[in-house]
């Protein structure tokens, strides 16, 4: 029998649905044409789907189509946008603020920015891994630029006050001249699909997403980048001028209409899936509770409905995790998984060495069932009896 899938904020399947539409756009009698092929049929039916997908993402966010950037997922994304928009607006200042716990897709993005000459602010968040908003409002300066702060953090699933800190910045802004004010940027892999987002009111400038977090492919994301004065970005891919000059290269038709059947998905299914998916979490931590020694990382409540991270009093988190050979979890993040140091997003938050080290990431989704949950416990329950030696 497969292992127990708990590991959906790392991957998720892609949704039978979903695969559906993808097929249709890669056989000789589907929709296989280069989209920017405008000189016939077969292109023109290409460019359809791409726009219809463009449509689809835009309309689970509440944002125009033109303001939807297609990349090859949330890294892309997120290098696009903190590159782009640095580049962009040195003139009016090099400094950038963002949370010490976000994705190493932005934090590594930043280290080569701080090569570039410019200087980032890391901000430590309180110990329930949220950013306060007073914080991010004492670290702004005259010369600040840019604030990237992504919506829900990947290992815990805390989720950040986007609307409030976004209101910081454009506080901030409101006296300088137009289009010179602070862009807000937001990660929102892990949130597209699973929180609502509304684009037309919350004040952020540009947001990352990635297909295969909810249900899509790998290998798809987009950048959604405000139509304003002042949300210019440099183009970080040169090649053909795609995208309206912010990212070329041939759009792949199967993977962008997949992306976008997610969306339309995500849009019908959201409210019924989370639901169902927090009920199975909180099942779940209710056992781990019951067998005791555990304690929840991040703010109890203040999170995604899937996420559960989750510290083992006295265990190593990798001598866990392979005795766990019957669930399918992780330590954290899948992009730091080789790595042996104990979570900086932990360690960010204030949780010590020990603890950091002895925690494990669960994540529920759509397919996760009552009897995985109650397996996972028994089998989590045995292991720990084995390790503790009791």
């Amino acid at each position: 029998m497969k292992p127990v899938y708990l590991d959906y904020a790392a991957t998720t399947p892609v949704d039978p649905a979903v695969i559906e539409v993808m097929v249709g756009c890669l056989g000789q009698e589907g929709l296989f044409a280069n989209p920017a092929s405008r000189s016939h049929m077969y292109g023109w039916q290409a460019e359809d789907a791409v726009e219809t997908a463009r449509r689809q993402v835009a309309d689970l966010i509440h944002a125009d189509p033109r303001e939807i950037v297609w990349t090859s997922g949330a890294t892309e994304a997120n290098n696009l946008a903190l590159k782009g928009a640095a580049q962009a607006r040195s003139k009016f200042g090099r400094h950038i603020v963002s949370v010490a716990t976000e994705h190493k897709a932005v934090l590594d993005t930043l280290t080569w920015l701080s090569r570039q000459g410019f200087e980032v602010t890391l901000l430590a968040p309180s110990a329930d891994g949220r950013l306060d908003a007073a914080t991010l409002r004492d670290a702004l300066r005259e010369d600040t630029i840019l604030v990237s702060c992504m919506h829900a953090n990947n290992e815990t699933g805390v989720i950040h006050d986007i609307a409030a800190l976004g209101q910081v910045c454009r506080d901030v802004s409101a006296d300088r001249p137009r289009g010179e004010g602070i862009l807000v940027h937001v990660d929102a892999a892990q949130t597209l699909g699973k929180l609502p987002i509304d684009l037309s009111q919350l004040p952020v400038d540009l947001m990352s997403f990635s297909a295969h977090k909810l249900y899509g492919p790998k290998g798809v994301g987009a950048l959604y980048v405000r139509r304003a004065p002042g949300v210019v970005l440099e183009a970080q891919i040169h090649g053909g001028g795609h995208e309206r000059g912010m990212r070329s290269g041939t759009l792949a038709t199967h993977q962008l209409a997949g992306f976008g059947a997610a969306c339309a998905l995500a849009a019908t299914s959201m409210d019924s899936d989370n639901a169902r998916i927090q009920t199975l979490r909180d099942r779940l931590w209710a056992g781990l509770q019951a067998i005791g020694g555990v304690h929840l990382n991040g703010h109890p409540d203040a999170r995604l409905p899937g996420h559960l991270n989750v510290a083992f009093e006295g265990l190593d988190g990798e001598l866990l995790l392979t005795a766990l050979s019957d669930i399918a979890v992780s330590t954290g993040s899948a992009c730091t998984s080789a790595s042996l140091e104990p979570s900086y997003v932990l360690r960010a938050m204030g949780i010590s060495d020990a603890l950091a080290h002895a925690s494990l990431r669960f994540s529920v989704g759509r397919y996760t069932s009552s009897a995985d949950i109650e397996h996972a416990l028994s089998h989590i329950a045995d292991t720990l009896a084995r390790l503790r030696g009791e």
